[in-house]
């Protein structure tokens, strides 16, 4: 089984975010999983992509409300 892992560099290019925000996210325990290995940080592909799909929102509660709202 190979693993793919992004720096956390590649991550913040990914995303449009810049690196210290992934930085202050480790450190209050928000984003994604990681990995430190030598003092070096990693994340795993497949816990992006989760993280990702986790984060989707559709509007479906917004619609819900707006039609509570209607009625």
């Amino acid at each position: 089984m190979e693993l793919s892992h992004i720096t956390p560099s590649h991550l913040a290019r990914r995303w449009g975010i810049a690196p210290k925000t992934l930085q202050n996210w480790r450190c209050v325990g928000k984003g994604p999983p990681y990995i430190k290995i030598g003092g070096r940080i990693m994340y795993r592909q497949e816990d992006i992509e989760q993280y990702e799909i986790a984060q989707q929102h559709n509007g479906l509660a917004n619609r819900n409300i707006l039609q509570r709202l209607e009625e």
